[in-house]
């Protein structure tokens, strides 16, 4: 499993759910689809989303080493 990060490429809106599909190896897609319909669940979906957009740091760029 690698780390769990807001990557660079295949982010949509912050990128929390590209990191989580990575982190469990999943595919993006599904991860977003798992994120929208757990939307029309009763709780603080969006609330967490917003945090972890905050808290999660973005993924190291592997061409910015000079």
């Amino acid at each position: 499993m690698s780390a769990l990060a807001r990557p660079r490429d295949g982010r949509w809106i912050g990128g929390v759910c590209a990191g989580l599909a990575r982190r469990f190896g999943m595919s993006a897609n599904t991860m977003r689809a798992i994120f929208v319909v757990s939307c029309l669940l009763p709780g603080p979906q969006f609330l967490v989303y917003l945090a972890l957009w905050l808290l999660l740091p973005n993924e190291k760029s592997a061409s910015a080493a000079w």
